[in-house]
């Protein structure tokens, strides 16, 4: 084809330098010899014209290759290239660059797919993702990344450190292949953020992509599985151990009992049978007692299954408040409960989760006992995001900082008699329900516990 075409071009070249020549030497012979003016002037502007055609054919054609790479330079597929004016010789041309344009609008349509599926991937999948320059300015963002930081947009790492100075200075200060561990959080909302960053080059400029996972409910829910395993093996001793003590020391209080009713001469010492009571009654009592304390802590292990079903805060909170109201009115406690709308329902096992709320309220009884003005508040209300959050707000002594983060491990409690768990049994409530309880506290000004469907 190449060949034809140029041997096509050099015919309508030499065809076109003959005819110029031709039409000049007619030019010159008649101007000279034949003073024929008229037709002199005729053929002068025939080999004008003949010359003026070649110059535009061969520029024509330079136009036409200069236009078709500025085209595929500047990516601007929509060119046509008819070659109209050049002659018949130049259609394989005009054909190859059809062609030509045809396949790199293809490769264009299927880059620009790839490119489309790429960004929904990255865009709905449920880790966040997140580029950035060495100078916090942020390239890409996805819709999990946004959730997480609770933004809408993101223009630079440094708007971060409204949320998080420390999450701001992590992000700057994370190299190829580290990891960080944070928490970050709100009153009502704690994030255990992992963070791994990785670094790549594209044209001489260098990024940090990074990924941010939320698994602070991953983290409690192992914690929770730990605590719960201990629990089943100590129970598990502690009621081995216990129990066959006590039974026998009812039994040997029994037999006790027997031989000194079946007595004949009455031949024993008052006081060392009284003693002996006495202590086979302490280890009775005290046995049972460690077998009580050790089933409270089995709960734990032996919640049921939530049967859930579609409840009504309002009346939720009513049965609530026909329970505890006379308790907080006998204790000269200020109680008020509010839903808004009053028609939010909530998707839960009404009696797990009136358990959670009286536990709450209990604690906030004990915790307002040296409170001048007591009162206790339980609200209900949407958040941002669409999910129902109760609230449970009282004025007493509140909880310090160093004990906040451990009121929901088991065993552990601020009080003097109190069994630790009853925050450990609620946290665990909460995560059958998918959802979370936080807590936070301003000692001796107010302390208000969310939970969060």
């Amino acid at each position: 084809m190449v060949k034809n075409l140029l041997r096509n071009f050099r015919v309508q070249i030499t065809v076109r330098v003959i005819l110029i020549s031709v039409s000049l030497y007619a030019f010159f012979y008649l101007l000279l010899e034949k003073k024929l003016f008229v037709t002199t002037f005729i053929v002068g502007l025939l080999s004008l014209h003949l010359i003026t055609s070649l110059i535009r054919y061969a520029e024509k054609t330079n136009r036409l290759l200069i236009r078709f790479l500025n085209s595929i330079r500047y990516s601007d597929f929509s060119q046509s290239f008819s070659g109209a004016g050049l002659g018949s010789t130049f259609r394989d041309l005009n054909l190859a660059f059809a062609d030509v344009m045809k396949d790199f609008q293809r490769y264009r349509s299927e880059k620009e797919e790839h490119y489309r599926y790429l960004q929904t991937v990255v865009q709905h999948i449920g880790i966040g993702l997140l580029v950035y320059r060495k100078d916090g300015t942020v390239d890409m963002i996805n819709n999990s990344a946004k959730r997480l930081l609770k933004v809408a947009r993101l223009r630079n790492i440094r708007s971060l450190e409204t949320l998080s100075q420390e999450l701001s200075d992590t992000l700057f200060q994370l190299k190829a292949g580290q990891k960080a561990l944070l928490k970050v959080g709100t009153l009502d909302e704690v994030q255990q953020l992992a963070i791994y960053a990785t670094e790549f080059r594209l044209q001489d400029r260098e990024f940090t992509l990074v990924s941010i996972q939320n698994i602070h409910s991953e983290l409690e829910e192992k914690e929770m599985e730990a605590w719960q395993n201990m629990i089943r093996v100590l129970t598990h001793e502690i009621m081995n151990s216990i129990t066959p003590i006590s039974s026998l020391a009812s039994t040997v209080m029994g037999m006790l009992d027997t031989a000194l009713e079946e007595s004949v001469d009455g031949r024993h010492d008052p006081e060392a049978v009284e003693d002996i009571q006495s202590a086979l009654g302490t280890i009775y009592k005290r046995s049972q007692g460690l077998m009580d304390f050790v089933t409270s802590y089995r709960n734990l292990t032996l919640i049921p299954i939530p049967q859930f079903k579609i409840v009504r805060v309002k009346e939720l909170f009513t049965r609530i408040n026909d329970l505890m109201g006379p308790k907080f009115k006998y204790g000269g406690i200020a109680f008020h409960t509010d839903v808004d709308p009053e028609t939010l329902e909530i998707t839960a096992d009404p009696g797990l989760v009136e358990q959670v709320l009286i536990n709450l309220l209990i604690n906030s009884f004990h915790a307002l006992q040296e409170t001048e003005r007591p009162e206790v508040s339980m609200t209900c209300r949407m958040d941002d995001m669409g999910r129902a959050v109760i609230a449970v707000e009282d004025n007493g002594a509140g909880i310090v900082k160093e004990a906040l983060d451990k009121i929901f491990i088991p065993f552990f409690t601020t009080r003097k008699d109190g069994s630790g768990i009853g925050l450990s049994l609620s946290r665990q409530i909460m995560r059958l329900h998918d959802g979370t309880i936080r807590a936070h506290s301003i000692p001796n000004e107010k302390t208000v516990f969310t939970l969060k469907f």
